[in-house]
């Protein structure tokens, strides 16, 4: 039994050292301002993914990269919503990541964090894949999907570094801790990263579409969930309207309780908010609401966000 324990330690041990192998010369140490973090090389020609909250609003970038060279980053482009940001350097045949498939991650396979905390380079932990397809609030306000929780230990420095797999591919974007626990940590799935870098390399940002309304998440009134057989037993209360925006244009009112959206249900604004996306600028769309005990649907025109 001994000796098949230790057989499967140096399985293990192999496994993370070639993962570390392949994975680590496209890790890079970013500074920023004030503040600081790490990032991974994904194009040879110097395209790097990080954390927006690590070089957003910075006056400069200065990235480090594991063969010890220094050089200047370009913010290509930055979302705070998905809080993910595409930074340019100089050079050629740089080592890059590539991108794992997160739709195929599983809970309790190997996930392996790689990055900077408190600035100690090229630092390596280790855990498994704790769950899969949390939700978590970016420091926007808005939700992120598709977010994977490992208790590979993040620290402070380690924001923006890939999680890998045994297989060398990222699986997601090292983002955030629950410093008040151990072994909860949070990585952005790299299907997300992916459409977001292809968003932000072509347009600098990512578009979305809104209706101008400030809204808040309430019960419904059974009996008006009764009375018009809603799907949903919440929704959103317009407590504000934009002058000029496509919600006053409409005619939405302050009270409303939007209950869906071009015929999809919403509990809440996170739900909304999902449904906003660039494909609905400019489309008239179906908003459903209940004024009083009364269920009206008018029509609403998305305009972009410039937000």
């Amino acid at each position: 039994m001994i000796a098949e324990d230790a057989q499967l330690l140096d399985a293990y041990s192999e496994a993370v050292v070639r993962t570390v192998e392949t994975a680590s010369p496209a890790v890079v140490k970013i500074e920023a301002g004030r503040g600081g973090g790490s990032g991974f090389v994904f194009t040879p020609d110097g395209l790097l993914l990080t954390n927006s909250h690590v070089v957003g609003h910075a006056p400069s970038v200065t990235v480090t990269l594991a063969d010890g060279r220094s050089l200047r980053g370009d913010i290509v482009g930055d979302d705070p919503h998905t809080d993910l940001a595409v930074v340019r350097v100089g050079g050629s045949s740089l080592p890059t990541l590539l991108f794992g498939d997160s739709r195929g991650v599983r809970v309790g396979q190997i996930a392996i964090a790689i990055g900077n905390p408190f600035g100690f380079q090229c630092t390596v932990t280790t855990g498994v894949v704790s769950a899969l397809g949390r939700s978590l609030r970016a420091r926007s306000g808005r939700l992120i999907d598709d977010v994977i929780q490992t208790d590979a230990a993040l620290n402070p420095g380690n924001s923006g570094g890939p999680l890998v797999t045994t297989r060398g591919e990222a699986i997601g974007v090292n983002t955030a801790t629950i410093m008040s626990a151990q072994g909860l940590c949070f990585a952005i799935g790299s299907n997300t990263a992916r459409f977001v870098v292809s968003r932000l390399i072509r347009d600098g940002r990512i578009r979305r579409s809104y209706i101008g309304v400030g809204g808040q998440n309430v019960p419904v009134p059974r009996r008006v969930v009764v009375a018009h057989r809603l799907a949903t037993a919440s929704a959103v209360l317009v407590v504000s309207i934009e002058r000029g925006s496509p919600g006053e244009r409409s005619g939405v009112r302050e009270g409303d309780l939007i209950v869906a959206f071009d015929g999809r249900p919403l509990g809440g604004v996170d739900d909304l908010h999902r449904l906003l996306t660039d494909e609905r600028i400019g489309v008239p769309a179906p908003l459903t609401v209940v004024r009083g005990i009364e269920l009206r649907t008018v029509t609403i025109v998305p305009a972009e966000s410039l937000k």
